[in-house]
């Protein structure tokens, strides 16, 4: 095979990899800020937290920024702008799929991230007038981020040789994980020492000057690629060459009726489901129950998802390892990894409301549980370019359109069940997540498959021919 250092399908990776940790960057941000945003008394009755756990205050007492503004937004209208970014981004979803087989994957994410890096800028101005432009600027937020994902797993299907597929992939979408864990505690230490209205400034400044290092560095395919050398284009070019269909119709019917498709379906939504309650509720969790101030806070939650990127990674090596050298079917590999990735985090969730104050158990659990999520990555979620690479981008935009529910659905539930936030109403949220994923996992590892669907290769015999 082709070096990997320095080469182009590599470079991509590299890039899509910032994208990605900016994205999650620009998207958790909020969460923290939110904290800092709202006047304390608001959110919560004092009395209803204090009788749970017994503070831990830290030594260090750094003379708090206090100047930014705050406003009186009760618990429920905190989850409707939490959830509004779900709004906008499950719309463009399935488009985004459908376009970048269209237009090509590089103009839709690049402009997706540079979107959605403006939107954060407006932030400090749409909460200052009024919650309404709040909650459209982050549902704006999310229509931007609502195509990167398609757009990206487009460009896969022409740039990711087979036998790479689990490593190319795992390395540009870790990026996501590790924007969670550096934005949480780095949005927490700029809400302390500066301001909250920073966080939104500083992620969406970054988000621009990206934007330019993708349109100069990036291209659709090998072909159009400005800097790669001669045997890389041939050696990717090769390898796909009987997995793509040529023709120009998309084969929606064939698509929707498709077992293995409906299998990643429910593999995503369970997943996300644990997932999107956790990001958007730990620092809450944390604050509530645990008794955290903002500092720890934002270390102790981005720790979950330091561990789940490091999985990512891990995970996405030993998976093409086994495909290639151990010679495990892709669906045996695609299977195992969904297991592990959704029974494992689903027992240490339901553990982890069940250790009552003993905080450094919780912190171990909750993270043990989101870092074994990492083996999805190398499971279900890049299945769809084994089953159809051509339309891989078109799959992922409809298994996204399901697994954005939860996002919308599943902090508002939560919100809903934990009023008084006793430690009872935390044990249900986790029981609902961690049924939600057993189910999911059993149903993906019945009905999955790793082979390329006909349906999806039918336009290559017939121009051969």
């Amino acid at each position: 095979s082709v070096p990997a250092c320095c080469s182009a399908r590599y470079n991509l990776a590299l890039l899509a990899f910032f994208g990605f940790f900016l994205l999650y960057a620009l998207r958790v941000n909020l969460s923290v800020a939110l904290v800092d945003m709202v006047e304390p008394n608001t959110s919560l009755a004092k009395n209803t937290t204090s009788n749970v756990c017994p503070e831990h205050s830290s030594t260090i007492n750094v003379p708090r920024n206090t100047s930014g503004k705050k406003y009186s937004w009760d618990a429920d209208t905190q989850g409707w702008i939490l959830g509004s970014f779900f709004y906008g981004y499950i719309i463009t979803q399935i488009p985004g799929g459908y376009l970048a087989s269209k237009i090509g994957g590089k103009l839709l994410l690049g402009f997706g991230i540079f979107g959605t890096s403006v939107f954060t800028l407006l932030t400090p101005l749409a909460a200052n007038l009024g919650v309404g432009y709040l909650i459209a600027v982050r549902a704006l937020e999310g229509l931007g981020e609502g195509v990167t994902f398609p757009a990206m797993h487009s460009m896969w299907s022409s740039w990711a040789p087979p036998l790479e597929r689990s490593k190319l992939l795992s390395i540009s979408y870790a990026g996501a994980q590790l924007g969670t864990v550096v934005s949480l505690p780095l949005s927490g230490l700029i809400c302390y020492y500066m301001n909250w209205i920073y966080v939104f400034y500083i992620f969406g400044a970054l988000g621009v000057l990206w934007f330019f290092f993708w349109m100069w560095f990036v291209s659709d395919s090998p072909e159009t690629h400005w800097s790669i050398s001669h045997t890389e284009r041939e050696y990717i070019l090769s390898s796909l060459k009987d997995q793509l269909s040529t023709q120009k119709s998309i084969p929606w019917r064939r698509i929707l009726e498709s077992l293995p498709l409906w299998a990643i379906v429910v593999a995503h939504f369970s997943y996300n489901w644990t997932f999107y309650t956790l990001l958007t509720l730990l620092p809450t969790y944390m604050k509530e129950i645990l008794r955290f101030d903002a500092q720890e806070n934002g270390f102790l939650s981005a720790l979950p998802y330091f561990g789940c990127w490091l999985c990512i990674i891990l995970s996405g090596q030993i998976a093409d390892h086994l495909r290639e050298k151990q010679n495990l079917s892709t669906v045996c590999v695609r299977k195992s990894f969904t297991l592990i990735g959704m029974i494992g985090p689903a027992v240490f969730l339901v553990a982890a409301g069940f250790i009552g104050c003993n905080y450094e158990l919780a912190v171990a659990f909750v993270t043990i549980s989101t870092t074994l999520g990492g083996f999805c990555t190398s499971g279900y979620s890049i299945n769809h370019l084994d089953i159809a690479p051509s339309y891989a981008g078109i799959l992922l935009g409809i298994t996204n359109s399901f697994a954005t529910i939860p996002g919308m659905v599943g902090p508002v539930i939560a919100k809903n069940l934990t009023h008084n936030n006793t430690v009872g109403e935390w044990q249900t949220v986790f029981y609902i997540a961690a049924s939600i994923n057993l189910f999911g996992a059993i149903f993906f590892a019945l009905f999955g498959s790793g082979e390329v669907q006909d349906w999806a290769v039918s336009g290559y015999h017939l121009h051969r021919n």
